[in-house]
């Protein structure tokens, strides 16, 4: 009888272990000719961790939740039946992915995390030739105004066009004086605004500044601030008529989703001055 107890708890314990034993934290070498296969499972993340920072990510359904931060990117099935592909961009490779239909707990992907790669010996590294003025220039997107009425403020900032690479945002802009006082231009600070809700989609309206009537419309939970890299500016001290060029570098990861920078300004004559770019 007492044999017949220990064996009937062996089973037992056995069988409780198989599903820890079944669950996974994979590694793999970061081919891109290779297709990797993610199993999820509802209600549970799938982390995939990268020897780099991810740059940006696409997914072909929105069956799957994906986010990411630096070199980590998480996913999680929104629904158990679907399946889609997932692709991954770090600075120097491009990662391919299978996601399955979510399944057990017991055989789902944990974690997956990508090898490391060999220290190479010591060697002079030449740095990455910096983009000319041209270069940037050329590859600028201009940005156009979306106003339903021409504005009346004395003080006017008008967004040209923006760059952007390397996780940097090189944003150009006018200011122009319509009052009867000089103006003092600096640098402006800039803020990220989340938790956005507008009256029709941001999509349509990337690379646009939004007009005064427009962006009063615009209402946030809250606004980050974004690190400013450096400022430029033509002239300082604008005088009444005149206009002036700046540029403002911004340290901005790209982003899948439209967002809503902020450019505040130096108010004048306690009258706000900003601008709004749909980025």
């Amino acid at each position: 009888m007492k044999r017949f107890l220990i064996i009937l708890i062996i089973t037992a314990l056995t069988a409780a272990w198989v599903p820890l034993l079944a669950q996974k934290i994979e590694r793999e070498t970061g081919d891109r000719t290779q297709i990797i296969h993610l199993k999820t499972a509802m209600n549970h993340l799938t982390v995939v961790e990268l020897r780099e920072p991810v740059i940006q990510v696409a997914t072909g359904s929105q069956s799957f939740k994906v986010e990411w931060r630096e070199n980590k990117v998480f996913v999680q099935p929104t629904e158990s039946d679907a399946s889609t592909n997932l692709f991954i961009w770090t600075a120097s490779e491009r990662l391919n992915y299978e996601l399955e239909p979510a399944g057990d707990v017991a055989t789902m992907d944990f974690a997956v995390d990508q090898i490391p790669l060999a220290k190479p010996k010591p060697a002079s590294v030449t740095p990455p030739p910096q983009p000319s003025p041209t270069e940037i220039l050329l590859a600028g997107k201009p940005v156009r105004l979306e106003s339903s009425r021409p504005t009346r403020k004395p003080v006017e900032v008008t967004i040209r066009d923006l760059y952007e690479g390397d996780g940097r945002v090189l944003v150009r802009y006018a200011v122009r004086n319509r009052g009867n006082h000089v103006y003092d231009i600096s640098t402006p600070q800039v803020y990220e605004l989340t938790g956005v809700h507008y009256s029709q989609s941001l999509y349509t309206l990337v690379d646009a500044q939004l007009g005064d009537q427009e962006a009063a419309r615009v209402t946030a939970k809250r606004q980050t601030p974004v690190p400013v890299l450096e400022g430029h500016i033509q002239t300082e001290h604008l005088a009444p008529g005149g206009e002036s060029l700046g540029v403002v570098a911004l340290h901005l990861p790209s982003s899948t989703e439209p967002t809503i920078l902020r450019f505040q300004f130096a108010n004048n004559d306690k009258q706000q001055i900003a601008a709004l770019l749909v980025r």
